[in-house]
């Protein structure tokens, strides 16, 4: 079988369900990042803002000023004020993650996880220095082939066991990367390899992330995505991708609902918020009601959802 499903540039997710401080712990839910699409010819940012997105940085190559290399602003998207690529590095201001993000990227390298940027220290004005991935970045969402969602599985899962146990996970078992959508996904050869934007990570547990990629990369309540058993089968391609034990399937279509639900409440603190928002009324209006749909739309189906993650 090789089903998927196709999202609206409308219907975006947000991140919702998850601290950027290591004192916070992440329940069994997760918020999704983006629509993704089709993949296009894009540098991926090694480490975003909460609306930058991957495509902005697209393939314009190291641009030269003399003997130095210039800042090319990266526009596109919902792209985080002041972020600029230089040559082969990406520039980003400082934000109050930063310093856990550090740490994490660093972690990863040290433990040989290639998914992800690195993160190459700080500039003179203060900026996170960030490697600059060339890849593909999908920009909407789209069909996503059973060969995707398995290697997403897979590639979250590895991304899992390189912090489990480790001090930067206390008190949880492992970090979540907490917004870990095709948006936030470098592409090569069509195929998964690599997490950006790590502003969302934090210690949680794996069914936070899991329930996030099952929302994102499976589900749809749109009337053109696949049938409910259909979408219910890649819920359970991308629970054996990862590893999931009999109790964890269980639990997952659990944490798909929870983070829809956290999905709308995120937007709806957005609408509320004062200062700049990511999105005008109308979009987060509609992004507040997609999110029930999409909760209506799991809930619903929900015995095929149980039924599948029941197989073997």
């Amino acid at each position: 079988m090789n089903s998927s499903v196709a999202i609206s540039p409308l219907d975006r997710p947000r991140p919702t369900g998850v601290s950027t401080s290591r004192s916070r712990s992440v329940t069994p839910s997760s918020a999704p990042g983006g629509e993704p699409g089709p993949p296009v010819a894009a540098g991926a940012e090694a480490v975003s803002g909460r609306w930058t997105k991957g495509p902005a940085w697209a393939d314009a190559g190291p641009v030269h000023d003399g003997a130095v290399e210039a800042e090319v602003a990266l526009s596109g998207g919902r792209i985080t004020p002041g972020v600029v690529r230089v040559g082969d590095t990406v520039r980003r201001p400082a934000s109050a993650a930063s310093g856990f993000v550090a740490d994490l990227l660093r972690h990863l390298e040290r433990q040989g996880f290639d998914g992800a940027p690195r993160h190459l220290g700080r500039d003179q004005q203060g900026r996170d220095i960030l490697s600059y991935l060339p890849s593909h970045v999908p920009e909407r969402f789209r069909t996503w082939t059973d060969g995707q969602v398995a290697a997403a599985g897979t590639l979250l899962r590895a991304l899992h066991d390189a912090t489990r146990g480790s001090s930067l996970a206390a008190p949880q078992p492992l970090v979540c990367h907490g917004d870990p959508g095709p948006n936030n996904c470098v592409f090569r050869e069509g195929r998964p390899v690599a997490f950006i934007d790590y502003d969302q990570a934090a210690p949680g547990e794996a069914l936070t992330d899991v329930g996030y990629l099952a929302w994102t990369w499976c589900i749809s309540s749109r009337p053109t995505a696949p049938p409910a058993h259909a979408q219910a089968a890649q819920v359970r391609l991308l629970a054996d991708a990862y590893g999931l034990t009999a109790p964890e399937r269980r639990l997952l279509p659990d944490a798909v609902l929870d983070s829809q639900l956290r999905n709308a409440r995120w937007w709806q603190d957005r609408r509320d918020a004062t200062g700049p928002t990511p999105a005008t009324s109308a979009q987060i209006a509609e992004r507040v009601a997609w999110s029930h749909r999409e909760h209506a739309h799991t809930h619903t189906h929900r015995a095929a959802f149980d039924e599948a993650l029941r197989a073997s």
